[in-house]
């Protein structure tokens, strides 16, 4: 199981993958920064990843339950975090203490922030290209407040298909780790009834653009993603200690990405390098706002 909390997950899950071992995959940072390389080496070892994040695994049942057929698209969704209803204004003065505060998930800091900027999104998006190995314009996201609905299928024939349960990760954590085998009784069943309204709404780019700037590191590809997870990383550690504002972090993130030359990815020791120099340019970056 790779759980571990961002860019630091990489090598460990790579060492594992070399050495044989299946993977159960809770740390997205590792396909986000060097998905090319982490997937090349499963299937050279015949690895299987299995996903761990409540969007992924749900993807990964609806493919397998699809029985090989075409997806027109592939839809993750997104609660929206704990700032959906905010103005910009509000956002503006939102601290720490308020984005921790996560209306249906219980996670670390790191992801829980991540939520609040959508930026946790943004990097799903990165995992499910190499995951299940899409182009970027096959996957789409919409907000879903009510966390219900972790990912849907969009068919060729233009029906849709959803997988449905309770915003509780021992579902996605035991389909993992009893893989192939099922695993029964983890989960109590959805009350619909109980439940009664489920929304969906397309993502607002103006207000969170973490989002949209995840997908602009996918469109450039090689190192650029692994640059963008890192100075996100630095941004959100400013955020959690105070020395910078909410709309800092997507700012710093987009600067950041601006002043990177993207280079080719040819080992793991290139992506580790974006990854430094990402985290300095957006220190500094950090420090010249202070």
């Amino acid at each position: 199981v790779s759980a571990i909390v961002g860019a630091a997950g990489l090598i460990p899950t790579l060492k594992a993958i070399t050495c044989g071992k299946q993977v159960a995959l809770a740390n997205k940072e590792t396909l986000v920064m060097a998905g090319k390389i982490i997937m090349g080496e499963a299937r050279r070892r015949k690895v299987r990843i299995l996903p761990v994040d409540s969007e992924h695994s749900a993807l990964f049942q609806l493919l397998r339950r699809q029985h090989g057929g075409s997806s027109r698209a592939l839809i993750l969704t997104a609660s929206g975090g704990p700032f959906l209803r905010y103005s910009r204004r509000r956002l503006a003065r939102v601290r720490p203490e308020d984005a921790l505060r996560h209306p249906n998930w219980k996670m670390g800091k790191k992801v829980t922030i991540d939520s609040a900027t959508l930026m946790n999104k943004g990097l799903e998006v990165i995992e499910a290209r190499w995951l299940f190995n899409v182009p970027l314009d096959k996957i789409k996201v919409y907000v879903h407040p009510q966390s219900i609905v972790h990912a849907m299928l969009e068919l060729e024939d233009g029906t849709v298909i959803a997988h449905l349960s309770s915003p509780d990760m021992k579902g996605p954590s035991a389909h993992a780790l009893f893989y192939p085998e099922p695993c029964t009784d983890h989960l109590a069943p959805v009350n619909l009834a109980q439940i009664q309204t489920l929304q969906f709404l397309s993502p607002d780019l103006k207000k969170f653009p973490c989002l949209s700037l995840a997908y602009r590191a996918l469109e450039e590809g090689e190192t650029m993603p692994a640059v963008l997870n890192g100075a996100n990383e630095v941004a959100v550690h400013a955020f959690l200690s105070g020395r910078i504002g909410f709309f800092d972090i997507p700012e710093i993130n987009r600067r950041t990405m601006e002043l990177f030359n993207p280079a080719r990815i040819s080992c793991v020791d290139d992506v580790l390098q974006a990854d430094g120099w990402a985290r300095r340019k957006a220190g500094e970056l950090i420090s010249r706002r202070n």
